[in-house]
């Protein structure tokens, strides 16, 4: 018999018996999944956004099945979405304080220093590669709209400045915005958390504020006035640590010359520099 049609004979018997096997090994060895799983997924948004850490809503589900987490874990879901996966699962449905994505950067076409303008793709990711956007200052937002791109949640708009604005109503702390921002601008923080630096530039006094009106010029008078351990220095720049200091109020921000620390509420975004009359009126405030 010739060798052509013993070779392919050979390997379709071995085929089939693998197929066999691997039949059998399905119908022996296969693990039942929990039907409690797809009704938890059902209930779930279905946007597989992976805010709650999860790589999709299936694996969120199988980790709620398993008590592993909690169904306020989903910062997409509804309240009733909540409830429901809770009361099916006979589980508390946990509170988890709501993360929104803030901006390092207030710092748009009326405040930064230009030196040169950017003609070339509508890309942050491609103006950090080659020209750097035509900003002088080299830590603020691009302002091409990445981040707007990449929300899911129709949750990011750029204003007239040039800024991507974030509704905290829409926001569900995804995280896209943050991994897509080639200078690290865009920070996820709990909503509560009103103080709030918006710059990134490690530079001091008439270097930064050279380069753009709001950024901050290191004059510490945040942290004096702030309550003691809430705001330290670091590279020149503001840190607000909410865990070791003590509470945050307006009061850190009124004397601020530039108006790079705020306090943010709701959908508030400061973008402009404070007029000397509004310097005065926080610093009075203070007094």
């Amino acid at each position: 018999m010739s060798s052509f049609v013993i070779a392919p004979a050979i390997m379709t018997g071995i085929g089939l018996l693998f197929a066999i096997i691997l039949a059998v090994a399905y119908r022996f060895l296969k693990v039942q999944e929990d039907p409690r799983i797809e009704e938890t997924e059902d209930l779930l948004p279905g946007s597989n956004c992976g805010a709650c850490g999860q790589p999709g809503c299936h694996a969120f589900a199988e980790q709620l099945v398993q008590l592993a987490v909690q169904p306020s874990k989903c910062t997409v879901a509804s309240q009733a979405s909540i409830d429901a996966v809770a009361e099916l699962l006979d589980v508390d449905p946990g509170q988890q304080e709501k993360l929104v994505a803030r901006l390092h950067c207030a710092g748009g076409k009326g405040q930064a220093y230009q030196i040169a303008e950017y003609q070339g793709f509508e890309s942050c990711l491609a103006a950090s590669v080659v020209s750097g956007g035509g900003k002088g200052c080299s830590w603020g937002c691009f302002g091409l709209g990445d981040c707007q791109g990449v929300c899911s949640f129709d949750a990011i708009n750029t204003n007239p400045n040039g800024l991507p604005v974030v509704d905290v109503t829409k926001c569900t702390a995804c995280g896209d915005c943050v991994g897509v921002c080639p200078r690290d601008l865009l920070e996820l923080v709990p909503i509560s958390q009103n103080l709030f630096v918006q710059c990134k530039a490690p530079l001091a006094g008439e270097m930064a504020v050279a380069l753009c009106t709001t950024a901050c010029d290191a004059c510490e008078r945040c942290v004096a006035d702030a309550a003691p351990g809430l705001i330290r220095m670091k590279e020149n720049l503001p840190v607000v640590d909410y865990s070791g200091g003590g509470p945050a109020r307006p009061e850190a921000t009124y004397r601020c010359p530039t108006g790079a620390i705020q306090w943010l509420e709701g959908n508030q975004f400061t973008d402009h520099q404070p007029s000397q009359n509004q310097r005065e009126v926080r610093y009075a405030r203070l007094r």
